[in-house]
């Protein structure tokens, strides 16, 4: 019969310490917590979501670009496989940008020193334009390092507010059985629970998705290096074919 009634008192407690329950229980402020900790960490998952698929497809497509122009780079029209990628895909976008400055100025090379000042000109916006795509790609990134950092010091407000709470209780009630006390300290906790649950997957996608990022700027950097060596040469050989003078 004792065996019977204890059972019957942990599973009676083990209901009311489940995840709805506890939340069900907290006051206002330590509710209010825990709702601002569910809604960043769902907001922080719909983020790393987001730039891990993206980032990842950029990636793949990059490589396909790359490798479509192996046997020589375009520089005063764009390449048919560039032209039929998306026109939001940043190595698109910088390509683009050094291919219209190299035809815009294409009438306006008649001495060495146009030829050089066209190579700055060309190089000048392919930076524009990968700074602008790489800051782009990473909107929304400092959000996660926010949770990461402040998630788990919302979370520690709500555990000690709680506890705070469940002192009282002990006070008011002048019982400090484990019966009393667990329920007050579990809602306390669970709020710090929650806070390390936003908090630690933000912190380490944060690295991983900046890592990707950089890692994709040098990608960029490299094919606009690709691209000016190619301009160099084009533009070399035009000179020497129209007799360029020297300024």
């Amino acid at each position: 019969m004792v065996d019977s009634v204890a059972s019957t008192a942990s599973a009676a407690l083990a209901h009311t310490l489940t995840p709805v329950e506890l939340f069900l229980q907290a006051d206002a402020i330590v509710k209010t917590v825990i709702i601002l900790l569910i809604i960043a960490s769902a907001w922080g998952w719909a983020v790393i979501a987001e730039k891990i698929v993206r980032l990842r497809i950029l990636h793949g497509r990059a490589a396909k670009l790359v490798d479509s122009i192996q046997s020589g780079l375009p520089v005063a029209y764009v390449a048919e496989s560039f032209a039929a990628a998306p026109p939001s895909d940043p190595l698109v976008q910088v390509y683009n940008a050094m291919v219209d400055e190299n035809v815009r100025s294409a009438d306006l090379i008649y001495t060495e020193a146009q030829r050089d000042s066209l190579q700055d000109r060309v190089h000048r916006v392919a930076q524009l334009a990968s700074s602008s795509a790489l800051d782009h790609l990473q909107s929304r990134l400092q959000g996660l390092a926010t949770i990461g950092a402040v998630a788990p010091f919302v979370g520690l407000f709500g555990t000690v507010w709680g506890i705070m709470n469940s002192f009282q209780g002990i006070a008011a009630s002048n019982n400090t059985s484990l019966a009393v006390v667990a329920p007050g300290i579990a809602e306390a906790l669970f709020a710090t629970a929650l806070g390390l649950v936003a908090a630690i997957p933000a912190v380490i996608f944060y690295n991983r998705i900046s890592g990707d990022i950089s890692a994709y700027g040098k990608r960029l950097t490299a094919f606009i290096g690709v691209f000016e060596v190619e301009l160099s040469r084009q533009l070399s050989t035009r000179g020497e074919r129209n007799g360029l003078r020297v300024a």
